[in-house]
């Protein structure tokens, strides 16, 4: 019975039609003309809430900086949650697109760059925008609240704290339930991937400031060289994966950034590392952290340095972005109906992955909340063909050449959110 519920519910939402597809498009290209750096997405949300509010919606504007949120209560019900990111990146887009995003904006670091939304994150508030004036127009379909949030700051690990530190589970209705969609540049355009489980990594930001002793190049016997102690961190900390990580549970370290001296003939007071971490699980996030303090002190004793000279391990925890676990039960579900909707040929079950996603703290808010977020493939299928299906091969996602076939994500997607709404609200 709860079948057959499912899949009448995913039924009614038929792919959109050309008339729903020219607005949205238009939205598209202009969002992607204009993209804006995390938390700084004044204009982007100037532009959008309108359209919420126009569609019905009750629209909170500056939630956790620049987010919105838009609520729809149509009767009794569950409530779901709905979100967007909306945040560009700092890269210099080379897609030769005539859309093509000219903007530049001066990033936190002080550094003037060029913006883009290299990330695909236009697609996403595209189709949510599709997702809600579907939903608005089969009202008669669906009983219960829908909570629309546009998001700042994915891009940083920073936006969906900053709204829920505003208040969005006490301001606004909490949701029983929270979807999402993400463009991938591994899948052919207009396939549909769901992972149940772990599906994307604990991120966790790394820094070692190592000391030494500087010195003249020529006598390095008189100095105690960072730049050696700190190639010897290097290489010990690839044993925390290779030989001390169950092969089982997936982990990376790597070394992002290695910075050291300023001239050819001296040696150096200190040197500076720069990490990115990536896990599952908790127990092997600790397992990580923890070698990399174990391994840059245990290199410092062995290179000789006292007790005032050992490096100095940071993590970042203000940029640290936890896991992304999809509610299994939600995420089987989802890819049934899914699959009856688009047929088995476009919908997969796909492998986790170790990129990160701030959309994790929505569950994590309260874990019973049943959760998930999707793929939607956006690579053209004759630059798919003619990579033999090889990613690699392939510009990835926040390249300056990624150009996902945006009607192809916006389509699907707009139609899988709005089946994934319907089989959670749907009457």
């Amino acid at each position: 019975m709860i079948s057959s519920l499912l899949a009448a519910a995913t039924l009614a939402a038929a792919s959109p039609t050309p008339a729903e597809m020219a607005p949205l498009m238009t939205l598209y290209r202009e969002l992607h003309a204009a993209p804006e750096l995390s938390m700084q997405e004044v204009k982007t949300a100037a532009r959008l809430a309108p359209e919420l509010r126009k569609l019905g919606f009750t629209v909170t504007e500056k939630v956790g900086g620049t987010g919105v949120v838009a609520v729809l209560r149509n009767g009794p019900g569950k409530t779901l949650l709905m979100r967007a990111d909306m945040d560009g990146l700092p890269v210099v887009e080379q897609t030769g697109l005539p859309f093509a995003s000219k903007v530049r904006a001066t990033a936190r670091s002080g550094v003037e760059t060029g913006v883009m939304h290299a990330c695909g994150h236009d697609t996403h508030m595209a189709a949510l925008i599709g997702a809600a004036r579907r939903l608005v127009a089969d009202k008669a379909r669906w009983s219960g609240t829908l909570v629309l949030v546009l998001q700042p700051g994915e891009e940083t690990g920073e936006g969906a704290k900053a709204m829920l530190d505003d208040g969005l589970y006490s301001r606004f209705p909490k949701p029983t339930h929270a979807l999402a969609f993400h463009d991938s540049a591994s899948l052919p355009a207009g396939t549909i991937g769901v992972t149940p489980g772990y599906a994307l990594a604990n991120v966790d930001s790394v820094d070692i400031l190592v000391k030494g002793l500087g010195g003249h190049g020529a006598y390095p016997h008189t100095a105690k060289d960072p730049i050696v102690l700190a190639s010897q961190i290097v290489m010990g900390l690839q044993t925390l994966v290779s030989r001390e990580n169950n092969p089982l549970d997936p982990a990376v370290v790597t070394v992002g950034s290695f910075q050291a001296g300023a001239k050819h003939n001296i040696i150096p007071d200190e040197a500076r590392l720069q990490l990115t971490v990536r896990s599952y699980t908790p127990e092997v996030r600790r397992k990580l952290l923890g070698g990399i303090a174990r391994i840059a002190r245990g290199e410092a004793i062995a290179a000789g340095l006292p007790d005032a000279r050992m490096p100095e391990v940071k993590v970042r925890e203000e940029l640290f972005t936890p896991s992304t676990f999809n509610s299994e039960g939600f995420a089987n579900r989802t890819l049934a109906s899914f699959q009856t909707r688009f047929g088995k040929d476009r919908v997969r079950q796909v492998p986790p992955v170790m990129g990160g996603e701030d959309f994790s703290r929505f569950r994590l808010a309260d874990t019973q909340i049943e959760s998930l977020i999707f793929w939607v493939g956006g690579v053209p299928q004759a630059q798919w063909d003619k990579a033999a299906g090889d990613p690699a091969k392939l510009p990835s996602l926040h390249s300056p050449f990624w150009a996902p076939e945006a009607e192809t994500v916006i389509a699907t997607a707009v139609t899988a959110m709005e089946a994934g709404a319907l089989d959670v609200l749907g009457k």
